[in-house]
């Protein structure tokens, strides 16, 4: 078959799931994943053809997309922050609007030299990774609850060549943290099971839902027990970073205010959601 008659019967399968652009990606992603080639490479080999080997690769892509697997996992990295990162059902899938959190912080610590940053509830290490490879003087420790993630997140920080203490700990039941930090960032669970109606089939069905949904009656668990550590762990003028459920921004901003931050600043993300926090820890208690 012809790789080019195979696009179109790829798309065409894709369609009554996914938008036409959408399928469109996959199939790049996939182009270069199994081909290693460009989606110009198409057009500029009008004649390539796909073996049966091929073929049966590419099929069973596409089954795993039929049933709403993310291609992602069906491929077992993806990358963010110009970084390449392993992942599985295990870890959530990096988001754009988190790699907005990571250039906050990197912008506003550029110059901080030799600090410590922790990032709660790590996942795949993106946040921590990132910030450990353009913060180079800094030393980065990580939290999570699952060893699971933290297997893929420990791999993750040796192929991309940085330095990052892993730690596991249900941040829920911690007294305090291991050290002292000038930098605290989380992106905890914060989606409501209200909200569950709003995210796509494959998230529901395929990424960890322990590190995305809270109870209704309690969005803000995570960022209340987080906030009260770095009140206790964060040095004057230390820094507080969270992304944040979209629908509870002033409601973590009073949250905030409420134990004693100060200069709390809420940001929109790219698609104009209230997504992430900053705030100053103004004393110790």
């Amino acid at each position: 078959m012809l790789l080019k008659e195979y696009r179109t019967y790829f798309i065409e399968t894709l369609t009554p799931l996914y938008d036409v652009m959408e399928a469109e990606s996959f199939f790049a992603i996939a182009l270069e994943e199994l081909k290693g080639w460009k989606r110009v490479d198409v057009a500029l080999n009008p004649d390539a053809e796909l073996s049966v080997n091929e073929v049966n690769r590419w099929n069973a892509v596409l089954k795993d997309l039929e049933l709403l697997k993310p291609i992602q996992y069906i491929f077992g990295h993806t990358y963010f922050y110009g970084l390449d990162f392993e992942v599985n059902e295990n870890t959530l899938i990096p988001r754009p609007e988190t790699e907005e959190l990571v250039e906050w912080i990197i912008h506003e610590n550029k110059n901080r030299g030799q600090v410590k940053i922790l990032d709660i509830g790590t996942g795949s290490g993106c946040i921590a990774i990132s910030l450990a490879k353009n913060l180079p003087d800094a030393r980065v420790f990580a939290i999570d609850v699952s060893a699971d993630a933290l297997a893929i997140a420990k791999i993750n920080a040796e192929s991309n060549n940085v330095n990052v203490t892993f730690i596991q700990q249900d941040i829920l039941a911690a007294e305090t943290l291991p050290e002292q930090f000038y930098i605290i960032v989380s992106n905890p669970p914060y989606v409501r099971n209200l909200e569950k109606a709003e995210i796509k089939q494959n998230v529901l069905d395929y990424e960890p839902h322990l590190a995305l949904f809270v109870e209704d009656n309690d969005a803000l668990i995570f960022y209340r027990k987080i906030a009260l550590l770095a009140l206790a762990n964060l040095p004057q003028n230390g820094k507080l970073y969270f992304e944040i459920n979209q629908y509870l921004g002033k409601e973590t901003l009073e949250m905030l205010e409420d134990f004693g931050f100060c200069d709390v600043v809420l940001r929109k993300d790219i698609y104009g959601n209230d997504r992430m926090t900053s705030a100053i820890s103004d004393f110790r208690i």
